[in-house]
């Protein structure tokens, strides 16, 4: 049978490329770029309890769920009711998916005696078994689990070698997606050395203990005509089956929001000039025990959810009870928002997994809630099990992840005045896009608590420290306060206010009698004032009353004197006419004479 292609086109030029089986397997399809070559076997290997049986069971299983592809599953070491038993406790029923002739499971039994009395070795019952198996369901995957048990007594490597490559080129004439499993050698991949080499792709599983604590990876050895992740994977057992994180990224071509989201503090929020911070960034709060650092990420977390949002909180020093607990005590529900749905705590010890499982654990918990916020509390706690540098890596490439999904994070970090702390410090906070830093302020025999802003990437913010009080009602920040020695806090600023207020109630009194005083003064000028004006009016009056009279006594002399006039001036008159007749009467005395 040909080999399963599938027709591409890149550049307008046509392509043929592999076709690819996908497994369904959280997290692999992302590594190989599509899943498992199509119609080609597939080597998974390793040492025992790496989980080749429940990696190749769970192939089978998502196919016949998923993709609609029913599956045979040869199994040399463990019956069909072996099987069911231990995968149910991954959550899938092995048994209903064989009653729905979706999957069937064979138990064959090799003996390697019988092999060594005959001395021949032949594979063709397993074929003709394999082949009834595969038409009776029409089936498209099939597993070998495991391959060391079928060739267990053969000790020729040219009949070996022989018999690998007529098995392999009868799973591929027959056109099936095959999973075979092989136990891990001392010095190769396998213990014969011969499987990975007629395999078209190996899968190698490894389970290492570091410092106590145990971490399964994955890693792609190689893969026939397709491009794959090369880095190893932390992979995850758990309820739900097998998860492996895909992180393999490192372009910087994450999108970014201009969206702002609160903090939950109003006052911190203040100190930002876009009025809180960014969503989809990375913020940082750090500072030493006790100094508000989970209540602050609490505050964080409430407000997601007041704004109707999920929020995942990661807590590794405090179970949830506690947290809900503690938070109440200072104004917060954080109970209401968990039985709503809006929030969901993941409470672990930092010994529990390796830093790579964690980082699984999260991955998958964050793909599975679809939060709008997360909360790890603390960070620090995670170098019990890492190195600085370890945590370093960890974190960006949780930070990566949660810049893809445009989901803001909120970490918190201990100090400690420690050269680890230091450089734990260093390398987070180059890291994130905003950094709060909490630190203790001694003053007047008190320890009280102060908090600035040491950056915020993309926005203006307030260089001032000022004082973080936490209360009955909440988290509050108090406005800066400057006395004679400086910025003032707790006690000493009270002490200052009410020295302050005292001061400015006797500098008030002080004021109010001056303000007497000259009230009194200004009232004394204006008796004053009134007294001289009343002086010079009256003055003004007598003077006037002389002017008015002499003006009257000339205006009186005036009409004294027009009258006068005019009687003298009508006596002339008088006399003038006496004087005419007088004058005609010697005229006419004259003519008589």
């Amino acid at each position: 049978m040909p080999i399963k292609t599938k027709i591409k086109q890149i550049n307008g030029v046509v392509h043929q490329t592999l076709l690819k089986t996908p497994t369904g397997i959280n997290g692999l399809d992302e590594i190989t770029l599509g899943g498992l070559p199509g119609g080609r076997p597939t080597l998974i290997c390793g040492s025992a309890g790496c989980g080749k049986t429940l990696f190749s069971l769970e192939f089978i299983i998502r196919g016949a769920e998923q993709y609609n592809e029913p599956g045979v599953f040869i199994a040399f070491e463990e019956k069909a009711n072996e099987l069911a038993t231990n995968v149910a406790s991954l959550g899938f029923d092995l048994n209903k998916l064989q009653e729905q002739k979706k999957v069937k499971v064979d138990y064959i039994h090799i003996d390697r005696s019988e092999i060594e009395e005959t001395g021949e070795y032949d594979l063709e019952g397993l074929f003709i078994r394999l082949n009834y198996a595969i038409d009776s369901i029409g089936a498209k995957r099939v597993v070998l689990d495991t391959i060391e048990n079928l060739f267990s007594g053969l000790s020729n490597q040219v009949i070996l070698r022989a018999e690998l490559r007529r098995l392999f080129q009868w799973l591929k004439d027959k056109g099936v997606t095959a999973v075979i499993t092989g136990e891990r050698g001392e010095s190769s991949l396998t213990r014969q050395g011969l499987e990975e080499y007629v395999s078209d792709c190996v899968i190698l599983l490894d389970h290492r203990i570091i410092n106590q604590i145990s971490t399964r990876r994955l890693r792609i050895v190689k893969y026939r005509g397709s491009l794959h992740g090369t880095n190893e994977y932390p992979f995850l057992i758990d309820d739900e089956g097998i998860s492996v994180l895909p992180v393999t990224s490192l372009r910087l071509n994450k999108p970014v929001s201009s969206d702002i989201i609160s903090s939950g503090i109003v006052s911190l929020d203040g100190m930002l000039s876009k009025g809180g911070f960014y969503r989809g960034s990375s913020i940082l709060v750090s500072g030493t025990a006790g100094t508000g650092k989970t209540s602050i990420s609490a505050s964080f977390a409430n407000a997601t959810c007041l704004n109707k949002e999920r929020c995942l909180f990661f807590a590794f020093e405090e179970s949830p009870q506690q947290i809900i607990r503690n938070m109440h005590s200072i104004g917060m529900d954080l109970q209401s928002h968990l039985d709503s749905g809006l929030l969901q705590f993941f409470s672990s010890r930092p010994t529990l997994y390796g830093l790579e499982m964690h980082l699984v654990a999260m991955h998958k918990a964050i793909k599975k809630f679809q939060p709008t916020a997360v909360v790890l509390d603390p960070i620090t706690n995670l170098i019990t099990v890492g190195s600085v540098s370890e945590v370093k890596s960890m974190l960006v490439r949780l930070i990566d992840f949660l810049q893809e999904e445009q989901i803001t994070v909120m970490f918190t970090a201990l100090n400690l005045n420690t050269i680890v702390t230091e450089q734990t410090d260093e390398g987070v906070s180059s890291l994130v896009d905003s950094w709060v830093l909490l630190k203790d302020i001694e003053l007047n025999g008190e320890r009280n608590r102060g908090l600035y802003i040491m950056k915020a990437r993309g926005m203006k913010h307030s260089n001032q420290v000022r004082e973080f009080v936490i209360t009955n009602d909440g988290l509050n920040l108090i406005n800066v306060y400057l006395g004679p020695a400086g910025v003032l806090t707790g006690s000493a600023r009270e002490a200052q206010a009410l020295l302050e207020e005292t001061g400015q109630v006797l500098h008030n009194n002080s004021v109010s009698r001056k303000d007497r005083e000259l009230e009194r003064k200004r009232r004394v000028l204006q008796a004053q004032i009134d007294k001289l004006q009343s002086e010079f009016e009256s003055t003004e009056e007598e003077l006037n009353k002389a002017y008015v009279e002499e003006a009257l006594k000339k205006e009186a002399m005036e009409q004294t004197r027009a009258k006068l006039t005019n009687m003298r001036k009508g006596h002339m008159g008088v006399d003038n006419s006496i004087k005419t007749v007088k004058d005609k009467k010697n005229k006419n005395s004259g003519r008589i004479i």
